[in-house]
């Protein structure tokens, strides 16, 4: 896993060099949940900025690469309370229509533009696994930072505003995994969020949910630049 990691940093690393002062290079990590995607986009951003602490030989502090959670594009509670069966809204949270990509589409065309000197700090949603909702307007994003690393279960899907917003990445990264080695990194996670009780009702939400959003997202991917082979590895290791 990690050679992986650290071919992918030098790739980006080395088209960022070539990528005119005005552009941003734009990827997009998708995955199912448990592949590892969230812990692969962290981890690449971090060391791209590390490589830019440096550049020309001048220390800096400002980040040159961002990473953007889809998370913050849940549908809130009160949102999929509202739903003609709320109970199936609340049941399937994490299915694609749980999520509101037209507001992601939105941020990502204002991203996509042109840098110039009057270009703003734009700002994506967080979640607060607290209180489990999208926190409005959380995370920066400076016009200093031009490696933009998005993050989500549905960024290489190939319908709706999904596949408009992977029209506008320069990369589309996918983390592949087995189901079985992702349920069993989710059951746990599940448990420690409250999400479920115990194990056995934390498989339940996997079997009913988690993996069931994961084979849409396989059946359903576009064409992609890379596949990340999730694997086990004490350097690397996988927390989504």
């Amino acid at each position: 896993m990690e050679e992986q990691v650290n071919r992918l940093v030098e790739k980006t690393w080395t088209k960022f060099q070539s990528t005119p002062p005005n552009q941003r290079i734009l990827i997009a990590i998708s995955g199912i949940p448990g592949s590892g995607k969230t812990t692969l986009a962290s981890t690449i951003t971090t060391r791209l900025n590390a490589l830019s602490s440096t550049l020309h030989g001048k220390t800096t502090t400002l980040p040159i690469a961002c990473y953007i959670p889809m998370d913050g594009y849940h549908l809130t509670r009160a949102q999929l309370s509202a739903m003609p069966d709320p109970e199936t809204a609340h049941a399937r949270r994490g299915a694609a229509f749980t999520f509101d990509p037209v507001s992601l589409l939105s941020l990502v065309t204002l991203l996509r533009a042109p840098l110039n000197p009057t270009t703003p700090t734009f700002f994506a949603p967080s979640f607060d696994h607290a209180i489990k909702d999208p926190v409005e307007n959380d995370i920066p994003v400076p016009p200093t930072s031009r490696i933009l690393v998005f993050e989500g279960n549905f960024l290489s899907l190939g319908k709706g505003e999904w596949k408009e917003i992977t029209q506008l990445m320069d990369e589309l990264w996918f983390v592949e995994v087995e189901e079985e080695v992702a349920g069993r990194r989710l059951v746990p996670r599940h448990v420690k969020a409250g999400i479920a009780a115990d194990e056995e009702s934390a498989w339940k939400r996997v079997r009913e949910n988690d993996l069931v959003n994961g084979r849409e997202i396989v059946q359903g991917r576009v064409d992609v630049t890379e596949v990340v082979v999730s694997r086990e590895d004490e350097r690397w290791r996988p927390k989504d």
